[in-house]
């Protein structure tokens, strides 16, 4: 029995990168010998052991055939005698593909494994697919994508890009079930350049079949100094890379994507202004979201942000009674750390934009300000003075926001 550690890890050594995990192949052993050294059987479909001490995951040694469209469509075979090599030709990329002998104590032994000239793909920074056997799993498209996003300096391989546009013609991206494909986008907005995902996906063909929403949004003008490249696709895709250069969480990345889903279906007739866009965005945001599974944090951050990213960015224009208007239909009040997330995604909004990369957002420090001022009001001292008469109390209170913020705001 030997064990390899195989994959990511490998790459990201040979990269010098942080190992994030490892992965772990077994080859020459049966499942009754690894119950037998103490492994916990947990797979599924194919068999999968966690490790007595370190509970990490070790799987057999396995090939793999197409038998039905979509994901789920696989046939798994694992025995004693299926190699290294073999398993490793069942793998997405040659990046992917690489391994390492694994020794009793944990470390690592030996050259690296190469059966299919990985690291020569690392050097020259493309993405490689291994064999044909790419064009059977739907979600390897996925994955190209958001390496793409991670490793912002690869590119596709042209007889790669062949193939995953095959498989989009082929309908096996409409195969895909939502919650892998929201997996996969939630884990590339969190890289270090979303956008280069969604590039990915758009030169295949596969964006308008997974997100036509958002693949809409290529060649609708921006502004009214509209440039024919910087289109509504292209501010969106600034947007969202500006908010991961920020940090910012992935809820506040997701709203970033979609804030703007309106400006598709703009009437013709009045571009390139978007008057009611914001409406439009939340109808389209709404089913995506269903469609897609999305957790309710990063839709209604999304929500909430499609509706009030343009009074947001007005804000500056606004009287304290409008700012209080805004916190309650933001629920601001009660959730200031989504609202303060909501300011996130709208400044990063306001910079996505050539020329505005650097821009101050006053907006943001006028609305911090103001909703310290709104909440310090003590609601329960103003229902007391009013329990007699109920039913004034949510106006006399919405009063003495108004005024609180007045006087913050110097007003």
């Amino acid at each position: 029995m030997n064990i390899y550690v195989v994959g990511g890890a490998i790459r990201d050594e040979l990269l010098g990168v942080p190992v994030q995990d490892r992965d772990y192949v077994v080859v020459g052993a049966t499942p009754e010998q690894m119950v037998a050294q103490g492994y916990r059987p947990v797979g599924k479909d194919f068999p999968v052991f966690l490790h007595p001490q370190t509970h990490e995951e070790y799987a057999l040694a396995r090939t793999e055939r197409k038998t039905a469209a979509g994901y789920h469509g696989f046939q798994f075979f694992y025995a004693p005698d299926v190699t290294l090599e073999e398993d490793l030709a069942r793998r997405d990329l040659t990046i992917n593909a690489m391994a390492r002998q694994l020794q009793p104590d944990g470390t690592l032994t030996g050259p690296v494994i190469d059966p299919f000239d990985g690291q020569a793909d690392l050097q020259a920074r493309v993405f490689r697919h291994v064999s044909d056997a790419f064009l059977e799993d739907p979600v390897r498209i996925l994955r190209v994508a958001r390496f793409a996003a991670r490793f912002t300096d690869f590119t596709v391989a042209q007889e790669t890009q062949v193939l995953m546009r095959k498989m989009v013609s082929a309908g096996e991206v409409d195969a895909l079930v939502p919650e892998r494909v929201w997996q996969e986008l939630s884990r590339g907005l969190m890289e270090a350049r979303p956008s280069r995902m969604f590039e990915v996906l758009r030169e295949c063909g596969a964006l308008v079949r997974i997100l036509p929403e958002i693949d809409a949004l290529w060649g609708v003008p921006q502004r009214a100094d509209y440039h024919p490249e910087v289109d509504t696709g292209v501010h969106v895709m600034m947007v969202v890379d500006h908010a991961a250069a920020q940090g910012y969480a992935l809820a506040v990345r997701f709203a970033a994507l979609t804030h703007d889903l309106g400006k598709a279906t703009t009437p013709e007739d009045v571009l390139p202004r978007h008057i009611g866009h914001e409406g439009r965005s939340v109808d389209l945001l709404k089913p995506l979201c269903e469609r897609l599974r999305v957790p309710n944090e990063c839709r209604d951050l999304a929500v909430l942000v499609a509706r009030e990213h343009g009074n947001i960015h007005r804000v500056m224009d606004t009287g304290a009674a409008g700012v209080v208007r805004l916190f309650e239909r933001c629920d601001a009040l009660r959730k200031p750390a989504r609202f303060a997330e909501a300011l996130q995604a709208c400044e990063a909004d306001a910079r996505g934009r050539l020329g505005f990369e650097a821009s101050e957002y006053p907006q943001a420090e006028r609305l911090r300000v103001a909703l310290v001022a709104a909440r310090a009001v003590d609601a329960g001292a103003v229902a007391l003075g009013l329990a007699e008469k109920p039913s004034l109390i949510k106006d006399a209170v919405h009063r003495e926001r108004v005024r609180a913020v007045g006087r913050a705001l110097g007003e």
